[in-house]
């Protein structure tokens, strides 16, 4: 499996041989291009970097490594433990850190690791941003300091405690009315860090009534990770058989949000970002008087996201732009558009009061806010947004395969239709779009469509992949 490097960090198998999987020489090289890479953007005489990670097995190993180097070359670390991918990015803000590191793959399955890679911001680093840092790797030239300048280490778990108690405080989350609502919830921690963090913050929220699954943070996924419904059936028969109102699934790095609803139907993760979108536009008011002409009534996702939320802004006279896939290229779009919400249709909610990152807490306490004044129970809730069936689907392709021909042959073949190609292809039709692109963290090509049918969906999928399959046999 080839080592991924892009805008999502440095990604790989734990085990095998170097620049093929993530293995130890590999996370020494990356951990010292990234140290050195924030050392040249740092004028102070210390650098402090954050480090957090989520449950994987492997995460102990790859966390020494990540501190010694460090370490070695004179930076200084505070280290938070098993934490939410958010969580590091709030506390490189609350902390003032220079940067930060987040051991997690993410929604990748057992056996993969990765390094995501955090700027003074507490966002992902740019596209620029991260050739700079490869190349430094690459060029495996690293000066470490003598044991008199080394860094000093910290530990200091309580960090995600500043992160919880500051979603309480942000604008729009009502944690008297959600208490007042009375929940009955099941949460889906598959054995990470969504265990610990997400029954707290319900705590915190004044939910009493809370069935934990999977909530022991031992790094052994009790299903695959991705919150995609055919993965989540436990959860999905323990809200029907305890009658509970809803379930809250997130991933292991808990920046991926769904929820299950009264009769244990999944809603689709591409309606978590739309849900919040709604009550946050149509609530508005509220951020206007908190944040007087910072923020406007905007919003944007990513190419590969529903059209329900540009629906969403223009009920409420708002606008929508599109970003290329990515989180951080969201973010830009969202500060270049002051957007107040926004996120990506795989259940990342971002919102901009609290920090510019994919947050699964805020989202969860935004979406009992809204669903606790709305007095519906969550499948009521749901029924009054736009309604839109999306399909997805993946091909895996060999590393030799000519993507910048296969995009532009589909190109050619949709010539008629409008085109959208700032990440792979979308192509949209007046009542659905199909988009396809090379995924930033697996070897495959992702093939997405929307329509107003399920059926309608399917078949543009079916269309494009069957092209796809038919070029791969050509350039074969």
């Amino acid at each position: 499996m080839p080592l991924i490097k892009s805008i999502s960090g440095i990604r790989g198998t734990i085990g095998g041989m170097p620049g093929e999987n993530l293995t130890p020489l590999d996370i020494l090289k990356f951990s010292a291009a990234f140290g050195v890479f924030i050392k040249q953007k740092n004028t102070l005489s210390k650098t402090t970097i954050i480090i957090g990670r989520d449950s994987r097995i492997s995460g102990e190993m790859v966390n020494n490594l990540v501190v010694g180097v460090l370490l070695g070359q004179g930076i200084n670390l505070v280290d938070i433990g098993m934490a939410a991918t958010p969580t590091v990015e709030m506390a490189i803000i609350q902390e003032k850190a220079q940067g930060g590191i987040i051991l997690s793959a993410s929604h990748n399955p057992q056996g993969w690791n990765a390094l995501k890679l955090i700027n003074d911001q507490g966002e992902f680093l740019s596209q620029n941003d991260s050739e700079i840092l490869i190349q430094l790797a690459e060029q495996d030239n690293f000066c470490f300091v003598p044991e008199e300048n080394l860094g000093s280490y910290f530990f200091n778990p309580f960090l995600s405690i500043r992160h919880l108690e500051a979603i309480l405080n942000a604008p729009l989350v009502d944690k008297n009315i959600i208490a007042a609502a009375n929940f009955k919830i099941v949460v889906d921690g598959i054995n990470s860090v969504g265990g610990m963090v997400v029954p707290e913050l319900l705590k915190m929220l004044g939910v009493k009534n809370i069935i934990e699954l999977n909530c022991e943070p031992t790094g052994r996924f009790a299903h695959q990770p991705e919150p995609l419904a055919q993965n989540l059936t436990q959860i999905s028969n323990k809200v029907k058989a305890t009658k509970a109102d809803l379930g809250i699934v997130v991933d292991p790095d808990v920046d991926r949000l769904a929820f299950i609803d009264e009769n244990g139907e999944m809603i689709s993760e591409e309606y978590t970002l739309v849900t919040v979108a709604d009550y946050i536009l149509e609530n508005f008011s509220v951020i206007e008087v908190a944040y007087p002409g910072q923020y406007q009534k905007t919003t944007s996702s990513n190419l590969s996201s529903s059209r329900a939320l540009q629906d969403i802004a223009e009920k409420y006279r708002g606008s929508y732009e599109a970003a290329a896939v990515g989180e951080i290229n969201v973010v830009e779009k969202m500060k270049q558009l002051k957007a107040v919400i926004g996120g990506e249709g795989n259940g990342g909610v971002i919102y901009s009061p609290l920090h510019y990152g994919r947050d699964a807490l805020i989202g969860t306490a935004l979406f009992l806010s809204a669903l606790a004044k709305s007095q519906k129970k969550i499948s009521e809730f749901k029924a009054q947004l736009p309604e839109y069936f999306m399909v997805k689907d993946k091909i895996a392709f060999s590393p030799g395969l000519d993507l910048v021909g296969l995009f532009k042959q589909i190109k050619e073949n949709y010539k008629k239709e409008k085109i959208i190609d700032i990440d792979g292809v979308r192509i949209d039709w007046s009542d659905s779009w199909v988009h396809l692109r090379a995924s930033n963290t697996e070897p495959i090509i992702r093939i997405y469509s929307e329509a107003k049918m399920f059926r309608a969906a399917a078949k543009k999928v079916e269309d494009i992949k069957n092209e796809i399959l038919a070029y791969i046999k050509q350039d074969l």
